[in-house]
């Protein structure tokens, strides 16, 4: 294993096992030794505490450690995805993201704003529970190519079909792409409710937009 995948898994295990010294340790070395932060986060930050919420689900592991899992890779994010925004990449357009009404996932969708913005785009987070109607105002005010929602609860999903009939109603559905996300979404489920795209991982939504994007725009 060489140094950058010795830092990665440092930085997956480090979140896995709630060390938050180690993580830091590892994120200080990302940044010294001039590694890749999108590569960093996607594949030992985001992979980590995506073990963690799949622990979580199959009751392996409980509320308390969970939280404390999310308050390190919030720590690491803050060093992070400074990193990310240091680099001066053409706006290849712009994204409106925010966590569906009742749901206060924060951690997923961060990562995807991150890598979004790392692709060039220009990213408006609207943050947590928003209102559907929040959505089209803000994507409307700032002329957005895209509408990213996220849900992480299958009791707040239905709030991705909301956000979309919204559209519908106020005549704008086919003004903007729109794509779904999170733990509770799936590609049958964006299929199902006529969004326009979805993904697994933060890395995969980015490339997705930029396909979603070029697609529309003829390139």
């Amino acid at each position: 294993m060489n140094e950058k995948e010795e830092i990665i898994e440092k930085l997956r295990s480090g979140v896995v096992n709630c060390n938050e010294e180690g993580v830091m340790e590892a994120v200080h070395e990302v940044i010294k030794k001039g590694f890749d932060p999108n590569e960093a986060i996607e594949r030992g930050i985001s992979e980590g505490m995506r073990v963690m919420g799949n622990r979580f689900d199959k009751m392996e592991i409980f509320l308390p450690e969970l939280m404390i899992a999310a308050d390190i890779v919030k720590a690491g994010l803050n060093i992070l995805l400074p990193e990310i925004q240091k680099e001066k990449r053409p706006m290849k357009g712009r994204v409106v993201i925010g966590t569906i009404k009742g749901d206060i996932h924060s951690i997923g969708k961060d990562i995807v704003a991150a890598m979004l913005q790392a692709y060039g785009f220009e990213v408006y987070d609207l943050g947590l529970d928003v209102q559907v109607s929040k959505f089209y105002e803000q994507a409307r005010k700032v002329e957005a190519d895209i509408i990213a929602i996220s849900a992480l609860m299958s009791s707040t999903i239905g709030g991705q079909k909301d956000a979309i009939d919204f559209l519908e109603a106020m005549g704008a559905r086919a003004r903007f792409i729109v794509m779904v996300g999170g733990g509770a979404a799936s590609p049958e489920w964006a299929e199902r409710i006529g969004a326009d795209g979805y993904a697994k991982t933060a890395a995969e939504a980015s490339k997705h937009a930029l396909e979603l994007l070029e697609g529309r725009r003829g390139g």
